[in-house]
């Protein structure tokens, strides 16, 4: 790595504190390996338009993105009885799940260099998700991503609440024989950033996919972020180095 490289990613503490003794990665899926996140918005404000409810893409993400999918319909459900009078169609679910899984079996790809900023890291990693199981394995499949992680994958379907609650990324540490407190994670939404810092692990905000705008990074940063992580290509030095 050349010396103007190495001064983009800050300063990193010495061998004996901080980054150093972290012993385990955890990385969220949708939006940070594989680039399912801007295919999904795509496919969901196209779908919440024709039910009457109109989203700046942006704000949208900030507020709905990483969250478990009936989390997710029970505030779209509020959003339409707030704006419109009425109830969300109850047909909702059905649709977005299955317009995700077309565009994604159709067009999904890894985020680009996902696959080698991973690998990078020799320690303990795993995926913590909030997509349903079934559907992120195939995800990750896709992706030529599954055999990097085998076999710490894990959806919130394992645990009693999703994102923004932590019990998806102590499950994972526990998985992991991992204490949290040396445990980053790797997020690009609110909710998982949220997630994250409750669990008492140290958070790195992703902003290298498709669906990222300039504000998201601060967003992340108030929500209790650390690092701010502009590509895979920056990600994976910063785990050389502290491997």
């Amino acid at each position: 790595m050349d010396e103007a490289a190495k001064a983009c990613l800050g300063p990193v503490k010495p061998a004996s504190a901080g980054m150093a003794e972290i012993e385990a990665v955890i990385f969220d899926c949708d939006g940070v390996l594989v680039d399912s996140e801007s295919l999904a918005l795509e496919v969901e404000l196209e779908i919440l338009e024709g039910c009457g409810l109109r989203f700046e893409k942006g704000d949208f993400v900030r507020r709905f993105m990483g969250t478990a999918d009936t989390h997710f319909r029970d505030l779209l459900e509020a959003e339409s009885q707030t704006r419109l009078g009425k109830p969300l169609r109850s047909d909702f679910l059905d649709l977005a799940h299955a317009a995700r899984e077309r565009v994604c079996r159709e067009r999904l790809s890894e985020v680009p260099g996902a696959r080698a900023a991973a690998t990078a890291w020799a320690g303990k990693k795993a995926v913590a998700s909030s997509s349903r199981m079934d559907f992120l394995r195939e995800k990750l499949t896709l992706a030529k991503l599954i055999d990097v992680f085998e076999p710490h994958i894990y959806s919130t379907e394992l645990v009693s609440h999703g994102k923004p609650a932590p019990d998806i990324f102590l499950f994972t540490a526990q998985k992991l024989a991992a204490d949290p407190a040396r445990c980053i994670v790797i997020e690009d939404s609110v909710n998982g950033v949220r997630a994250g810092v409750a669990a008492g692990m140290t958070v790195w905000a992703f902003v290298g996919g498709d669906h990222c705008d300039a504000a998201l990074g601060e967003h992340l940063v108030e929500e209790g972020a650390t690092r701010v992580v502009d590509d895979w290509a920056q990600a994976r030095a910063l785990l050389e180095r502290m491997a």
